[in-house]
Order: C-alpha cells, then structure tokens, then sequence
C-alpha cells in the first residue's frame, strides 16, 4: 500500500534503497508503548490496557491474511525512517520538550524501537519517538489508509504544540479525515483537487493555462507536493500554523453555517470555502505566471520552481491572494 513519493527523484530512490537493505524482522509487529488510546481518546493510569489494545489490532490485522501484516510491517519500516529524518524547525515554539533530558529520550526510542537516530540530540530523538508511537497507532486505527509518506510533516505540528501524545494524536484524527483522500492509493482524491487548481488557474488567467498547455502541464502535477502535505514543505512552521488555522476556520463557518448567503449581508471579503487551500496553491502559481510564462519550457522547469518556493512565501500575501481568488471565481469553480 506504500506508494508515495513527495520529496525529489533523489530522495526517492535513496529511500527505496534503504528500504531494501533493511530486514523486516527487526520490527516484527511488536507493539510499541505510548499513552494513545485508541478507543476512547484518554491516556491510561497502565501501559497494560494500551498495549492490549495494540495487541487487538494486531490480531485482527492477521485474521485478514499475510498481506495486511507485510503492509503493516513496511510502514514501521518507513514511519521509522521518516521520523528519524524530521528537521528541527520546531523547536523553538516547543521549550518543554527542547528541554528533554538524554535518558527520557533514550528510553522513549528504546520503547518503540527507534534505531539509527544517534547523530540526533535529545529532544529530536523524543520528537521522533513520538511521531513513531502516534503513527502506528493510527496505523493500526485506520488500516485502510495505514501510512504513506508525508503523514508525519502533518503530524509533527501537533506533536511539538501537545505535550500528551493523546491529545496529539486525536487532534491528527480529525485533521487526517480532511488529509486521508490524498493518501488513497488510487490517488482521486489528490487528482480531484489539482483539477480544482487547474480549473482555478484557467479562469482566472487563460493565457498561463495555455502556456500550461503548451508545456504538457495542464494537469498541475507540479503542486502535487503542496496539495499532499498542505504546504508544509513550502511554509516555514509558524507559517504553516496560520495557513492552516485560517483553512480551518474556513471549514467552521461552513459547518456553522455560514455561507455565500451569510457572507453577502457581511463584510468579509469572501466567502468561506473548503478549498481554500486549493486557492492559496493557484495563487502561489500564479505569483509566478511571468516567469512560467517568459521562461520555462517544461514541467520539470515548474516542478524545480515550485520545490524552490519552500521558505520564500509571504504566508500573508499567499492568503490575500487567495481571497481574492475566492470572492472572483467562487461562483465559476
């Protein structure tokens, strides 16, 4: 079920290779101990009552047969791996867990069976424990997903902002039924969106989507990135919390019911969407429509322009264009 890629060829291929070299006894379904409960969303008095638990899921993935156990023994594999891998941006808006001593680190890592992590300091040898132990826990709570790359830069947040990792990880369920689609292995969901910011880009400006064209790039598969982790990639940590925080609000006002009617007798701007960051994406495209335009002859030109983007967006630019997309094109989209 482990497909993805959202990093560079490179990357890819280095990551396939380790995989390859690794043996998958070393893990061999063992479950790790961390405070989720995936039951009920409150932390144990007891490590038993959460390892049973583990233990449950365990087994009901070998009643489904082999395969479901070789997917679930590839994913701590890659969780592993990706966790290990996870920059420190974090941490200075985290001081009680940049302050975590040697020993705690050590004994969380030794607890999930986090390895090759000696080059790491303390707090980032906890941070990736963490990020182990929630992963697998929603692994194993939503199996028809598991885990593919770029869960954990959607996860990283939560864990540097929550001390308790059942806090973090019950907040990363309710974000991941927003996120879940763009982990589908037959990948409609991330297609469906980067139809919307095609469609977004051909409305708002048609002489850049028939450069597109001409450049085979219609499709927008140059934002795949961006679309899978929600910008997380292209935003600095703080920056991301805002993109994501207004995404969010967005999403209350629909639930509460405030619509295109609601906003019309308003004075907002526009109105709430829940594809606005759909919109932001097109905007950051379209921030860049004469250099497409004047410059580049490919979509690999785009793609290396698009990964080039990470930590040089103004999140607030990249927001009032959004909204200015929003309140032009909400009734043609």
């Amino acid at each position: 079920m482990v497909k993805y890629d959202v990093s560079d060829e490179d990357s890819h291929r280095e990551r396939e290779d380790h995989l390859d070299g690794e043996s998958t006894d070393e893990y061999n379904l063992i479950p790790v101990k961390s405070s989720v409960n995936v039951n009920d969303g409150h932390t144990q008095d007891g490590k038993s009552s959460d390892i049973e638990v583990k233990f449950d899921r365990i087994k009901s993935l070998k009643e489904r047969g082999p395969k479901a156990l070789e997917d679930f023994s590839t994913w701590q594999r890659i969780i592993r791996l990706d966790a290990v891998r996870m920059n420190a941006e974090w941490i200075p808006y985290s001081p009680s867990q940049a302050n975590v001593s040697e020993e705690e680190a050590l004994v969380l890592g030794c607890h999930v069976g986090l390895k090759n992590d000696e080059h790491l300091e303390p707090c980032r040898k906890h941070h990736a424990a963490r990020l182990v132990a929630i992963l697998e826990t929603y692994a194993l709570y939503d199996s028809e997903i598991g885990y593919c790359q770029g869960m954990s830069d959607l996860l990283s947040p939560f864990v540097a902002l929550m001390d308790d990792d059942y806090e973090a990880f019950w907040c990363f369920v309710h974000f991941m039924r927003i996120a879940r689609d763009n982990f589908r292995l037959d990948e409609t969901g991330i297609r469906r969106q980067l139809g919307i910011v095609a469609k977004i880009i051909k409305t708002k400006d048609p002489q850049l989507y028939k450069h597109l064209q001409k450049l085979q790039a219609e499709d927008c598969f140059f934002v795949y990135r961006m679309v899978v982790v929600l910008f997380r990639r292209e935003l600095t940590f703080e920056q991301t919390l805002c993109l994501w925080e207004v995404i969010w609000a967005n999403q209350a006002a629909i639930r509460a019911g405030i619509g295109k009617a609601a906003w019309k007798k308003g004075k907002q701007r526009a109105p709430p969407t829940s594809d606005l960051l759909l919109y932001a994406i097109a905007a950051s495209v379209l921030q860049k429509r004469k250099l497409i335009i004047e410059k580049y002859t490919g979509m690999d030109d785009i793609l290396r322009e698009c990964n080039n983007m990470a930590g040089h967006l103004d999140v607030w630019k990249l927001l009032d264009d959004a909204h200015d997309l929003v309140a032009a094109l909400h009734n043609k989209i």
